[in-house]
């Protein structure tokens, strides 16, 4: 039994030494207090910091600076207080390395025997590349294409799949193949780097970059980009800046 191959270990295991190899994740384990226990190389890496000595004990918002730690507070916040988990979330995020790139990030609550929720683990994978070269990309083409093309006046997933002659549940299927998101996510960060890149790259208004990625009205667009990176488009043009 597993149970007996625990007892058995001299200390508790944690995987901590498994995700020290997987490059393109960040692993995690905090207490109620949202402090990390156990940490990753990669997420000691893109931290910024010489080591996991720099990390532990420490919350999200301690870690990073403000305003982009409180992002991770609130929801290590909402998991260990409802304890329900956080599945498959794509966003955006920004480490004090300076790199930036889009992930799925998964946290669970932990509970004890009592089912009280004492801490929570989590990990947050790098979205993959496509292989532009493949079959499966190549049915697809046309209609990212077109998506690409036309965001400003983005078109739905209905249409999308009528473009690449497949059903709603085929094309997100073959998307999830390629990207590893659905066709919803993926049309939501093909908007979202659009907004980021205007952001970055070009004094336009907030509500001019809004139109340019799909949004007319310029609350949902904040709502929208808030809720992928964790900041406001001012926000996110601010820090941007800075690094």
């Amino acid at each position: 039994m597993i149970e007996e191959i625990f007892q058995r270990l001299p200390s508790p295991f944690t995987g901590e030494e498994l995700f020290d190899h997987l490059t393109d994740s960040v692993f995690f384990i905090k207490n109620t207090r949202g402090e990390y226990l156990v940490v990753n190389e990669t997420l000691v890496q893109r931290s910024g910091v010489r080591g996991k000595q720099d990390v532990l004990g420490r919350t999200a918002d301690q870690l990073h600076d403000a305003p982009l730690g409180q992002r991770y507070v609130e929801q290590d916040r909402q998991v260990i207080e409802t304890g329900r988990p956080l599945l498959s979330q794509l966003e955006l995020h920004l480490y004090p390395s300076g790199v930036v790139g889009w992930c799925m990030t998964t946290k669970l609550p932990m509970k004890d025997r009592n089912g009280n929720v004492i801490g929570l683990v989590g990990i947050s994978q790098d979205l993959k590349l496509p292989d532009y070269e493949t079959e499966e990309y190549g049915h697809v083409a046309e209609a990212l294409k077109y998506a690409e093309d036309n965001l400003s006046q983005p078109p739905s997933v209905e249409q999308l799949a009528s473009i690449a002659m497949m059903s709603r549940y085929q094309l997100d299927r073959r998307m999830r193949q390629i990207f590893g998101i659905s066709t919803g996510q993926w049309l939501m960060k093909a908007r979202i780097d659009t907004a980021q890149n205007l952001l970055i790259g070009t004094d336009m208004s907030i509500a001019s970059i809004g139109l340019e990625a799909g949004y007319a009205d310029q609350s949902a667009f904040t709502r929208q980009f808030r809720r992928a990176t964790g900041l406001t488009p001012r926000e996110y043009r601010a820090v941007r800046k800075r690094t």
